[in-house]
């Protein structure tokens, strides 16, 4: 598989009682082959893993890996804060036809850069799958440093990392540190442009659940040398990268695809709907945009 371009960070869409609507995910899952998006990432953040059952995580990954139907690469979230866990959710993801895993620093234990080190290692010698690290402190507490990527990069299994600090300083270190064929993938939105500009090969991008085709055309003119094109799409953009993070993702994201009239907006607990307020901010700027 060649890890690069626009990898959209999927939503999981809801039915009126509140399980995972099957067929709503496979006409998003149709939308991104259509719109040239490069991969599908369902089971991220983006995608309410963290209040998706066992059996649902499994459920989505089955679903779109057969919608994708080869067509376009999948590469199933499966990270935990247990080791165990994200060693079963990966063979998983492995044994039913994804092609790569992509797996969060285990978030609330808050282990010490050895612990994440040794996480990491067990997954890849107990998997024999290609793993992408996911860092994103934000959310888990904990900063992968750029010293203990370039200790995971040595393992063969380990073949890049999802950058989400925006922290361009860092993003050079783990660049240099660590092997030509070690990828770097943008985790924020914002940054992509400079990011492809450090040696970053794309995006997991929540802005491409509703605007792939610019994304996946911002990755292909860098890539092609247009770096005029490139950029424009980078501000072109950029709005959308504002609005969709108004509130905590998914949550902006969520709306805005069910406005687009791809599923309901529906959430689960602890995340509720947007405030009203920017709800019309939101719809404001996919009118702007052109996608309302």
């Amino acid at each position: 598989m060649d890890i690069r371009g626009s990898m959209v960070a999927l939503i999981t869409p809801f039915t009126p009682d509140g399980g995972v609507d099957d067929e709503a995910l496979r006409r998003l899952v149709e939308f991104h082959v259509e719109h040239h998006t490069h991969a599908l990432v369902p089971c991220g953040t983006t995608g309410e893993s963290a209040t998706l059952t066992h059996a649902e995580h499994r459920q989505v990954i089955e679903v779109v890996v057969a919608a994708a139907a080869g067509r376009i690469p999948v590469i199933a979230g499966t990270g935990s804060n247990s080791t165990a866990e994200s060693i079963a959710l990966t063979r998983f993801a492995k044994e039913a036809g994804c092609d790569a895993a992509l797996l969060i620093s285990p978030y609330y234990n808050k282990p010490s850069q050895e612990g994440v080190y040794l996480h990491y290692k067990r997954i890849e010698e107990e998997t024999d799958f290609p793993l992408i690290i996911y860092n994103v402190p934000g959310r888990t507490a904990l900063n992968i440093l750029p010293a203990t990527v370039a200790r995971l990069a040595k393992l063969p299994g380990i073949v890049g990392i999802k950058e989400a600090t925006a922290n361009l300083q860092q993003i050079s270190e783990v660049i240099d540190s660590t092997p030509a064929d070690f990828v770097l993938i943008s985790g924020d939105d914002a940054t992509v442009f400079p990011t492809l500009a450090l040696g970053g090969v794309g995006t997991i991008s929540v802005v491409a659940n509703v605007a792939p085709a610019d994304m996946a055309a911002l990755c292909d003119a860098w890539f092609a040398g247009d770096l005029a094109e490139a950029r424009r799409l980078h501000y072109k953009t950029l709005p959308l990268a504002k609005i969709l993070f108004v509130e905590t993702n998914p949550v902006p994201v969520k709306e805005a695809c069910a406005m687009m009239g791809f599923c309901r907006p529906d959430l689960r607990l602890p995340l509720t709907g947007l405030a009203p307020a920017n709800r019309e901010r939101l719809r404001a700027a996919l009118v702007d945009y052109g996608l309302l």
